[in-house]
């Protein structure tokens, strides 16, 4: 008999930028994982600036690692105290999002991201994290896409 793959954990991952539409794909997941037990994991990305020209002079005091993980703080604390039973847990890596996302749902039973709304033409041209977790995740992928008016 082959091996069969192991069943991912009971996780929800969510992709978390400080966004609107991130913090609402949180409620969302966070709203799931009351109604099934399950646990949330926020991932949060940073990456150093990059130029194409001149070095881009940066304050000796820079941390964009610290900087992402207070972000993420910020923007998870309403939303945990909202769903207190629900365990949540933020991982703040550095790299693509979308590629950090996609490493993510190989152990999820769920990956929710935000849409952020552009237009498909935009969004063809701006390139998409969303859509790149859709065509590329090991789990099911739900995109979040925040009601505006």
């Amino acid at each position: 008999m082959p091996d069969t793959p192991a069943a991912p954990d009971q996780t929800i991952v969510v992709g978390v930028d400080g966004s609107e539409s991130s913090v609402g794909a949180l409620r969302w997941a966070c709203d799931l994982a009351s109604s099934t037990g399950s646990a949330v994991e926020v991932v949060t990305t940073w990456h150093w600036p990059m130029s194409l020209g001149a070095a881009i002079p940066i304050p000796t005091d820079y941390d964009p690692a610290a900087d992402a993980e207070k972000m993420a703080h910020e923007a998870i604390a309403p939303v945990t105290k909202e769903f207190p039973a629900v365990a949540v847990r933020t991982r703040v890596v550095e790299g693509n999002p979308a590629l950090a996302l996609v490493e993510a749902s190989k152990h999820a039973a769920l990956l929710v991201v935000g849409s952020r709304g552009h237009a498909e033409f935009a969004g063809l041209l701006l390139g998409s994290v969303s859509q790149h977790c859709a065509a590329h995740a090991a789990s099911p992928v739900l995109i979040y896409r925040h009601r505006t008016g």
